[in-house]
């Protein structure tokens, strides 16, 4: 193999498949707090906040279509944040995310229904610890799309456990973001390869309006 291979060529023929849309899909908002696109909080990401400007027009394209939509957030018990285990030890930023906290609130713009279930995650996948799959599963959901933030993060982390967990897996390219955009493109690039589809917003809304 030569060094200057490009990775598409490289994973051509290998990986790359697409999974695409089953028939009853849930929009994933993933996330989604103040504190990623508040600038000068340690967790702002320049990313995030095109995600969550974008991530408006999907929300919306999803409660017009009636397609059920989860929200997640992080939260820990403050003082000690023993339910954080051993990644608030590796990444103490995330201690921010207690409950009050103005940087743990939902952004404005995407901010939750009252009829919209709200998972509360301590770490990255909103699968882990959570009852997210079974919930989907029980409302016959084959296809989860993911918005939110970040990219190499719990988008990353929660598209490799929903194929897992028999999900056909999709995350919006327009709708997620982070720090910087190198890692975005890369977690990209293996989401797409070996996880799941990452396509174009208006790609995942014409699906929503299909339903």
């Amino acid at each position: 193999m030569s060094e200057e291979q490009t990775a598409d060529a490289n994973y051509q023929g290998v990986w790359g498949q697409r999974i695409g849309f089953g028939s009853k899909p849930a929009l994933l908002m993933i996330d989604f707090m103040q504190g990623y696109v508040l600038e000068g909080a340690p967790l702002f990401a320049p990313g995030v906040v095109t995600a969550v400007a974008e991530s408006v027009e999907l929300l919306a394209c999803a409660r017009q279509h009636n397609i059920p939509v989860v929200h997640t957030n992080i939260r820990y018990h403050p003082g000690h944040f023993a339910d954080g285990g051993m990644w608030v030890k590796k990444a103490p930023v995330m201690k921010d995310m207690v409950e009050g906290n103005p940087l743990a609130a939902f952004c404005e713009q995407v901010l939750p229904n009252a009829d919209e279930v709200v998972i509360s995650k301590q770490y990255a996948s909103s699968f882990f610890g959570t009852s997210l799959a079974s919930m989907l599963h029980a409302q016959g959901i084959d296809t989860v799309v993911l918005a939110g933030c970040s990219t190499s993060g719990c988008i990353r982390a929660t598209a490799v456990d929903a194929v897992q967990h028999g999900f056909r897996t999709i995350v919006v390219r327009e709708c997620v973001g982070d720090r910087h955009p190198a890692p975005h493109e890369a977690n990209l690039f293996d989401i797409d390869s070996k996880y799941g589809d990452v396509v174009s917003k208006q790609e995942a809304m014409a699906e929503f309006e299909k339903t």
